[in-house]
């Protein structure tokens, strides 16, 4: 016989691995005394026994005087444990029961339990208080023990559960196992938050505990099969109800609803996994569609950039240009912002996946970010390749506009000379000349062909301009052309008819002698002046096109070298009226009368001096016109100095944030939050330098205005600034972006900020050229001083490639810094895995191998639900059911083939 019989009033209850709860000593013969905690702990355990027992087809009346011979109390002990004890002995005899109730005993000591002050004699003679310490003990150890919330002990584990349970339930404080309970709407709580459809919490009132109490244990017995183990009266009208009757009712609840705690806990996991892959999606399909929207919006303005379909006049090209403007002021800065932003996205969604131990997000076929960069510098080739085109453009159809308003005044000028000369060529007033009137024929034929010659020099200037508007592609050339080729044929006929005519003189000059000398002389001396007078009109009046200063200023030079000549070419002319004036004194000294004009010349006194007075009006009209273009040039150069002035500041302004940042990032001091903080400051003052930047962008509009096309004041172009400002805000919002990844890293997988310094230490001390990556020596070296044994053995060699296939997938041969925190954090840090979430499903399905639909909107949330039933395949298995889902092969698929 086993002696349980010892001095110390303590129970100690043990597990198989020691100690599992040390009882309290609440045991004492005054405390059980209390006529009202001994009938609690008589119904209440009796009850108990009896749940158990009722399965083995008995029950219980007297807790003493029926567990007296040991065959009832070793048969509650085989239904409980599920195990069978030796084979109980018949006998009627004292003896007997004695060996029974040891038999029992033993048993619960081989649980490891040790009993106290409980023996078998106390037991087989009805001592109550022994009795019902051992119920107790068994209660204990196999209804309570294994109740474990937190790690916590098993009566504060079963006391969490409670709280947490009825935490959300008003006039509801669960804080122990006696006065908590006595309103009975503890109970009512439990039961409503498992089952709600049983029970009305809201019609309940704190004020009427019998009911509420009798309420619970009805439902509880009819619906949750869990006997009347208390009754509301007793509780009520005790001070202080018994613990651990309390502790064994609620119990039962505990093992009734422990399923559905499991339930419950599988499927917090599962929606946490999901709701990570839920928002990953969201996020790729995020970037998806601003990635679609910009490639689209690139696939749209590309062509537009594309087409060099000149305009004919220059206000259409000048449109364009302001076209090309309004696309770099107001449609392209916010594409900038988007690409950027995408960057961002696709940056941080990768260090998400990467976080969540999910595979690397991989675009759509043509929406990677390398896409959208080449698809990007297409567009930025195209838009220089445009702006280039419209500049070049508007010079020619400048050049072709000057040279067409020449081409028409020389043409004018050409054709109102020409005007009568066939009529006159073809006359034959020589037939019934005198031989002083064919002389004098003659003579003005002469003077004619000298006059002709002079016009060939403009029919060959004419010809010129024709051809070189032909070659620019002027858009009216086929006007220019038909008037032109008008032009050549008739000096040709001119040409042919000159050439009659003086043959025909000539065969009767011989017949002709007299030929007044002094209307020769003074044919001959006016037709040069007179078509010198008409070359200067038609310089002074020509047009002109200068670019700078320089080139204003020598026309200006030219011009006054000519009005020095304006002297001397004045005397010409009064030479030339002087012989005019010559033959009229002589006329009317021999009182000969003249028979009209000159007959060598049709230039007359009169047109010489009408000539000689619009040379003098054009004249100062030039000299305005010159001075004029010299104040817009010179308003120009003022442009030039202005914009470079403001360009040498900004230029060197944009590198040196540029190496500020690149210092920034590689010495990151403070905490990841100050490195925030400063970083966004610092964008902040450089996003207040935008009126810099806008400033320049005005000068260069003026300057594009005015048709400038060069600045020897700068070596800074717009389009150098632009992409500068574009690469600064670019380069900061990545490296504030690499900050809060650092941070999303640190948060998911709880490295502490000592560690970060340490890698960040680490990692800048082997960055010896300050690029933000190791070379893979340098990061062998890296990992060395962090202490990974990565030496020259063949050990080491192999942990070494393993690491670089982690760090460095596209075998790049450089480490980032991202991808080194990834795999230190990595390293240190659990995440959940495949094996977690199928377990956790398997959980909710009841220990099957396929789930239904049914069963997932019961324990998930309804949108966290049916993304599982959308994605999830039939269940292929051998015992699969209709509408069975595979839930192994979509958790396996959440974290890629890698996890398999």
């Amino acid at each position: 016989m086993v002696d349980y019989h010892a001095t110390n009033n303590q129970t100690q209850e043990y597990s198989s691995g020691g100690i599992y709860m040390e009882q309290e000593n609440d045991w004492d013969r005054d405390l059980l005394l209390d006529p009202a905690w001994e009938k609690q702990q008589r119904k209440t355990f009796t009850a108990w026994c009896n749940s158990h027992l009722r399965k083995a087809g008995t029950q219980i009346d007297n807790i003493e005087e029926d567990f007296r011979d040991g065959l009832k109390l070793m048969l509650l002990l085989e239904v409980i444990s599920g195990e069978r004890l030796p084979k109980p002995e018949r006998g009627k005899m004292r003896v007997h029961k004695i060996n029974n109730v040891n038999k029992a005993l033993d048993f619960i000591a081989s649980k490891g339990v040790k009993l106290v002050s409980i023996g078998a004699e106390e037991i087989v003679d009805g001592n109550a208080k022994m009795t019902l310490g051992m119920i107790w003990t068994i209660i204990l150890r196999f209804a309570i023990q294994d109740i474990s919330v937190e790690e916590t002990s098993a009566k504060e584990g079963l006391l969490l559960w409670c709280q947490r349970k009825t935490a959300p339930y008003k006039n509801v404080n669960v804080n122990n196992f006696h006065i908590s309970w006595k309103d009975g709407l503890a109970f009512n709580a439990l039961i409503h938050r498992h089952r709600p459809e049983l029970i009305d919490y809201d019609k309940l009132r704190k004020d009427d505990p019998v009911h509420n109490l009798n309420n619970a244990f009805e439902v509880a017995e009819k619906y949750l099969d869990i006997p009347k183990m208390l009754d509301a009266e007793d509780i009520v009208g005790t001070l202080r109800p018994d613990e651990k009757a309390i502790m064994t009712y609620v119990s039962c609840f505990y093992h009734a609803f422990s399923g559905a705690q499991k339930a419950e806990t599988a499927a917090n996991r599962i929606c946490k996994v999901l709701a990570v892959n839920q928002e990953n999606e969201h996020l790729m399909e995020d970037y998806e569609k601003l990635a679609s929207d910009l490639l689209e919006w690139i696939r749209r303005t590309i062509p537009w950039l594309e087409n060099r379909a000149p305009e004919k006049t220059m206000t259409e090209m000048q449109q364009k240009l302001e076209d090309f403007r309004d696309y770099r002021r107001t449609h392209k800065p916010p594409k900038v912002q988007e690409k950027c932003q995408l960057e961002i996205n696709f940056n941080t969604l990768q260090t998400k996946l990467r976080l969540s131990n999910r595979p690397a997000f991989m675009p759509s076929e043509g929406r990677m970010v390398s896409d959208i960069n080449g698809s990007w510098h297409k567009l930025e080739g195209a838009e220089k390749g445009y702006e280039e085109w419209l500049l070049n453009e508007i010079r020619r159809l400048e050049r072709l506009d000057h040279l067409a308003e020449k081409f028409r005044q020389k043409a004018t000028i050409h054709e109102s000379w020409t005007d009568g000369k066939e009529a006159m060529l073809t006359q034959k007033d020589f037939e019934t000349a005198t031989l002083s009137e064919v002389k004098a024929l003659l003579k003005k034929h002469e003077a004619f062909e000298s006059d002709l010659a002079a016009h060939q020099d403009r029919v060959e200037q004419i010809a010129a301009i024709a051809q070189e508007l032909n070659e620019l592609d002027y858009y009216d050339s086929p006007s220019v052309n038909a008037r032109c080729q008008k032009i050549c044929e008739q000096w040709d006929i001119l040409g042919s008819l000159t050439q009659n005519r003086r043959e025909a003189l000539e065969r009767t000059e011989k017949q002709l002698e007299s030929i007044d000398e002094l209307y020769l002389e003074y044919a001959k001396r006016a037709a040069p002046f007179n078509n010198w007078m008409e070359g200067a009109m038609e310089d002074l009046q020509d047009m002109f096109i200068v670019h700078n200063i320089e080139e204003i200023q020598g026309l200006i030079t030219a011009h006054e070298q000519f009005k020095s000549t304006l002297p001397e070419a004045n005397k010409e002319r009064e030479a030339i009226q002087a012989i005019q004036a010559e033959v009229q004194k002589i006329a009317q000294y021999n009182g000969i009368k003249l028979a009209g004009a000159n007959p060598y010349t049709s230039i007359t006194p009169e047109s010489i001096d009408n000539k000689w007075d619009k040379v003098e009006q054009l004249v100062p009209q030039r000299d305005q016109a010159l001075q004029e273009e010299l104040a817009r040039q010179q308003s120009n150069d003022h442009l030039r100095r202005q914009f470079a002035t403001q360009a040498n500041v900004v230029g060197p302004w944009i590198q040196n944030k540029m190496e500020e940042i690149g210092r920034i990032s590689i010495e990151m001091n403070g905490t990841l939050e100050d490195q925030l903080t400063n970083l966004r400051e610092y964008e902040q003052r450089i996003i207040e330098y935008k009126p810099n930047i806008d400033q320049l962008e005005g000068d260069h509009q003026l300057i594009q205005e005015a048709l400038i096309f060069d600045n020897k004041y700068t070596s800074y172009t717009m389009e150098h600034l632009r992409v500068g400002w574009e690469q600064l805000l670019t380069t900061i919002a990545r490296t504030i972006n690499e900050i809060e990844n650092q941070i999303l890293t640190r948060d998911a997988k709880g490295i502490s900020q000592e560690q970060l310094h340490e890698y960040r230490t680490s990692f800048n001390h082997f960055d010896k050229d300050h690029s933000g990556a190791l070379m893979a020596e340098e990061f062998k070296a890296c990992l060395i001083s962090l202490g990974y044994d990565v030496e020259n053995d063949k050990q080491g060699e192999a942990e070494f490639t393993r690491i670089m296939g982690i760090v460095d997938p596209n075998n790049s041969g450089a480490v980032t810094f991202q991808a080194f925190i990834d795999f230190m954090s990595r390293e240190t840090t659990d995440t959940d895995t495949a094996d977690q979430v199928i377990a956790s499903f398997k959980i909710l399905a009841g220990d099957k191998n396929f789930i239904t639909a049914e069963e997932l909107r019961r324990e998930l949330p309804p949108d966290q639900a049916e993304y599982c039933i959308a994605r999830m395949a039939p269940y292929a298995g051998p015992d699969a059911t209709p509408g069975a889902l595979d839930y192994m092969s979509f958790s396996t698929a959440l974290y890629g083939e890698s996890d398999l």
